[in-house]
């Protein structure tokens, strides 16, 4: 699918709310919302449907309205609020369903009103409550929290909690070495997704400042991923020596 064929496909979307009545508005949000520009032939469709009080069950308990649109292959319920969907063309979507009160109350990033009914509040797609991502904390914070994510991660491995080790070593302390590059890098392009650091990293940091390949070995290496998160680290500034110790003992 082109980035055109997903637009249209939402607009389609809003023009079949705006036949039903019982929707406000329509909102697109990320690659479909403000950041059209990143479209691709892998994009899918997030937005959100905004309708009367008394509506929402009806939006979630029957996807008709999105098959008025194109034939679904396949849905299913993934939150209270929402559901994923797969058009039978290949277009996927995922989607959730509020009131104008209980948008309110939802953190999500700005988006894009697709469409809106006459009577719609101004600036839905603007929240009133700001996403929170795990941004917090000086640089300092985020080398230690990599840090011990390290020291526990080989030490579920020697255990023999692989997997366990694995997503300590190579998912979260790779995730606080991609939110302390981000604090050290001028150069640094936006954070992609407020929600997901690891949203267009490739993008975001040019040339071998992260040397990934290196720090996200797989499941047979999480001794060697650990020791090259390690050494990146050091890299960057003062690591305290106790502790590097301890995780290349555990990874000798």
């Amino acid at each position: 699918m082109t980035p055109d064929d997903l637009l249209r496909r939402l607009d389609a979307i809003g023009a079949e709310l705006e036949r039903r009545g019982d929707a406000i508005a329509l909102l697109g949000l990320g690659s479909v919302g403000l950041d059209t520009g990143r479209l691709d032939e892998h994009s899918d469709l997030d937005f959100f449907v905004i309708v009367d009080d008394g509506a929402k069950q009806r939006y979630l308990d029957s996807i008709d309205w999105l098959e008025a649109v194109h034939p679904v292959a396949y849905s299913f319920r993934n939150t209270r609020d929402g559901r994923k969907a797969l058009f039978a063309d290949g277009i996927y979507c995922e989607y959730a369903v509020f009131s104008v009160g209980e948008l309110a109350g939802i953190p999500f990033a700005a988006g894009r009103v697709v469409w809106r009914r006459d009577d719609a509040p101004a600036g839905l797609a603007v929240p009133a409550s700001a996403p929170s991502s795990d941004d917090s904390g000086d640089a300092e914070f985020h080398v230690n929290e990599a840090l011990t994510q390290l020291l526990v991660g080989l030490h579920r491995d020697a255990r023999g909690e692989r997997l366990s080790g694995m997503r300590l070593i190579q998912v979260h302390a790779v995730d606080r070495v991609v939110r302390l590059l981000g604090l050290l890098d001028a150069a640094a392009g936006a954070q992609q997704d407020p929600f997901a650091v690891e949203r267009g990293v490739e993008r975001r940091f040019a040339g071998d400042s992260l040397p990934l390949a290196a720090m996200t070995q797989g499941y047979e290496r999480n001794r060697e991923s650990a020791l090259a998160i390690l050494e990146w680290l050091e890299g960057q500034g003062s690591v305290d020596e106790s502790v590097a110790a301890a995780i290349r003992a555990l990874a000798g």
